[in-house]
């Protein structure tokens, strides 16, 4: 008996080390993923569940058993990205937008400009209000740049009878919308100029498609983000949102002020009067969040970018049709057309800025 005891010892003093030492050399081979249980297991003394693994386990796990769908999916997508490449026009920026103008049009421009008309029954002042007739008068002296580029649209301009509102935005379409209450900022034509170019830019670079295309892919990394740290998905999306969206909105923003100089500059309207804007825009908001938190870059960073801008808004303005006898036919037009516009101020009390907004 004891040379067998003797014996079954040596047995395991030669077997378990070598098994041992096997277990710990492994590499990382985790159990295929079983649809009945409620979790994975992974390899191991210790036997972890998937929600309590790490990002490397989990990536080796999802690249182990879900190999072909995750290079199918991938190599699917990177060509759908690269097929749908385009260039921003005037600026040529290499970006990501899977919607057409019809589509754009159709989908987004279409329902939203009814529905805004039914927003706004009963504010918007008549086709013979003097400040309907000034912002008129400017887009009309914007459009013929727009037509340079080979874009037909049907454009209407309808201005909205809120003085508090410090505000203007473009449907995709062609439907201008200003609010009264920007007016007294703009001063003048040059200054609803400045504001309009923005705006009609945003139309001319189809942003708001640009946007929603990128919102696929965001979903997609904050899916990712959600199944990899285990986080909330509302946390994913906050993140997301902070390293993807906000930084692409600001590159949109400062995009537009580029086009929109140019294109005031083409109709014959000062460049020079959008920094003056921009400081007066500055001076009537109260609060504005940091820029890394926004959707839009600082006035102070759009003045700096404006005149770095203004030597080639200058050529365009000196090459264009912006002599001084056009000045004086426009100003012996003008005054024939009606009276000189009358802007209500708004109240002294000012609202507070709202991200959302296109302009601000």
């Amino acid at each position: 008996m004891n040379v067998f005891r003797l014996g079954l010892a040596s047995l395991r003093r030669s077997v378990l080390p070598s098994s041992r030492v096997a277990a710990r050399a492994r590499p990382f081979q985790p159990i295929r993923q079983n649809r009945h249980a409620s979790y994975q297991r992974f390899p191991g003394p210790d036997g972890r569940q998937y929600s309590r693994a790490g990002p490397a386990e989990k990536l080796l796990f999802l690249w182990a058993n879900y190999r072909p769908v995750i290079i199918g999916t991938g190599t699917v997508g990177g060509v759908f990205y690269v097929y749908n490449l385009e260039e921003v026009p005037i600026t040529g920026r290499r970006r990501f937008n899977c919607l057409s103008p019809e589509t754009e049009k159709q989908v987004l421009g279409d329902a939203g400009y009814k529905d805004l008309l039914r927003e706004y029954r009963g504010k918007i002042l008549p086709e013979n209000h003097p400040n309907t007739r000034m912002v008129k008068r400017v887009v009309e002296r914007l459009l013929p740049a727009v037509g340079d580029l080979g874009i037909e649209t049907e454009w209407a301009v309808h201005v909205i009878d809120e003085p508090n509102e410090k505000n203007a935005f473009v449907v995709p379409g062609g439907k201008v919308f200003v609010f009264s209450g920007i007016l007294p900022i703009c001063q003048d034509e040059n200054g609803v100029a400045t504001v309009l170019g923005h705006e009609i830019a945003h139309n001319i670079a189809h942003h708001t498609a640009e946007r929603i295309s990128r919102s696929f892919f965001i979903f997609i990394v904050a899916l990712a983000a959600t199944a990899l740290f285990d986080v909330s998905g509302t946390t994913s999306r906050y993140i997301t949102e902070l390293v993807l969206s906000l930084p692409n909105g600001r590159t949109q923003e400062a995009e537009a002020d580029h086009i929109g100089l140019l294109l005031m500059a083409r109709g014959c309207f000062d460049p020079n009067a959008a920094i003056g804007f921009w400081q007066r825009m500055g001076q009537a908001q109260q609060f504005a969040p940091p820029q890394f938190l926004s959707t839009h870059p600082t006035n102070h960073n759009r003045e700096e970018a404006i005149r770095g801008w203004l030597p080639q808004a200058t050529t365009i303005y000196e090459s264009s049709e912006c002599g001084s006898t056009s000045a004086f036919v426009r100003e012996f037009k003008r005054a024939f057309e009606g009276p000189q516009v009358s802007v209500r101020r708004p109240p002294q009390s000012q609202g507070k800025r709202n991200d959302d907004d296109d302009l601000w």
